[in-house]
């Protein structure tokens, strides 16, 4: 939803200045929703919609465009993360596991623009700030903050922030089926955003803009890529393994005996 939500204000900013030339982009989409979870599923109309608009305008669809892969699995994934440069791992801090997706991207050479939750933790901790795009809130900030929060103020202080959630509000991504998408910003809005996406957004785009501007230093953000596929061997299944049968299962390693030798 985050990315979601940045696109839209990106494509507000190349629609209102025609003058306004970020470098060329495509954000990949690709997902499963669980057959119940019914936000999940609207997410992903929201972001077809998206596309149909993004792609069919002719006055940007040279600097930014969006796809969404279906049916996301193991043999979609072996051609999705080799091919990406980005590896976008957006959760609220604190509310992610420690997955192993953004571990592959990072082999394969992809930097993570992330907030400091699952396994991103373990990534910043071997590649440091100056290797990926760190954004957002962290644990301890998300809890203070909650009883507080206020989604609503943000959206009235931030006039492009408003704008991107009106445009979901007006149906623009779902013509034909006007108020599909309400749900959506009664999570935003009415139920005070439980996952502080608002609270996160500002800081999100600027990470984006230091995505973009990194990006038209091609020595510096390859430089940058190998630093990311050098320091991954710690997340080795080899490494894991072993420290599984040290610290948790308490086994000693046995010599197999080679019949060869």
């Amino acid at each position: 939803m985050l990315l979601a939500l940045y696109i839209i204000v990106i494509y507000n900013r190349l629609v209102a200045d025609p003058t306004y030339s970020p470098f060329p982009r495509t954000f990949i989409f690709a997902a499963k929703a669980a057959p119940g979870y019914t936000m999940a599923k609207l997410i992903i109309r929201l972001i077809h919609g998206i596309a149909d608009v993004v792609n069919f305008n002719p006055n940007v669809k040279d600097k930014l465009s969006v796809v969404f892969l279906p049916d996301y699995r193991v043999s979609l994934a072996e051609k999705i993360i080799p091919a990406a440069n980005v590896s976008e791992q957006i959760s609220l801090a604190g509310t992610e596991a420690s997955g192993t997706g953004n571990m592959k991207l990072m082999l394969n050479g992809a930097l993570t623009l992330g907030t400091l939750d699952g396994a991103n933790v373990e990534i910043h901790e071997e590649v440091g700030d100056e290797n990926m795009f760190l954004f957002g809130l962290r644990a301890e900030q998300v809890k203070e903050l909650r009883p507080v929060y206020s989604a609503r103020a943000i959206y009235h202080a931030d006039p492009e922030i408003r704008r991107a959630v009106d445009m979901i509000r007006r149906n623009v991504f779902c013509l034909l089926t006007p108020g599909l998408l309400d749900p959506i910003i009664r999570s935003l809005l009415d139920y005070n955003d439980h996952y502080l996406l608002l609270a996160d957004l500002r800081d999100y785009i600027e990470a984006q803009d230091r995505v973009e501007a990194l990006y038209k230093q091609p020595m510096e953000w390859d430089r940058k890529a190998l630093i990311n596929v050098a320091r991954s061997g710690r997340f080795s299944s080899d490494r894991t393994i072993r420290e599984y049968a040290r610290d948790i299962w308490h086994v000693e390693p046995v010599a197999v005996r080679n019949d060869q030798e």
